[in-house]
């Protein structure tokens, strides 16, 4: 399964953020063969409407589940729209993320908001 982790580097090493819309990479990662893809995200600039940019360009991306701190409205609804599942998910490095969510031990968002763990 492709998951994309919302991340502050381009290494699995570095520190998830827990920005969706405006995290400066987005971590595109094969659960079954442990490849993954590192890429600046193309909305970190945006005035306005990243949140849902982010969203587009990740679904383009064939993933099936996103995992950050927080998903705003736009962002959740499109994201849902394209049934990609949300997690909650920011402590760590992006490899501890990708452990947890292996492990299902990542709390599943069931709306936008900010994750209080997570604040």
């Amino acid at each position: 399964m492709r998951i994309c982790i919302s991340a502050k580097g381009k290494e699995l090493s570095e520190e998830a953020d827990p920005r969706f819309g405006r995290c400066g990479y987005l971590i595109v990662y094969d659960t079954d063969s442990g490849e993954f893809e590192a890429i600046e995200n193309p909305s970190v600039s945006m005035s306005g409407g990243a949140g849902v940019h982010t969203a587009q360009f990740v679904v383009s991306k064939g993933v099936k589940a996103a995992i950050s701190g927080s998903f705003g409205p736009n962002a959740h609804a499109t994201l849902s729209a394209a049934g990609v599942e949300m997690y909650s998910d920011c402590s760590g490095s992006v490899e501890e993320v990708i452990k947890r969510f292996k492990e299902g031990k990542t709390e599943k968002v069931s709306g936008p908001g900010v994750s209080k763990k997570n604040m």
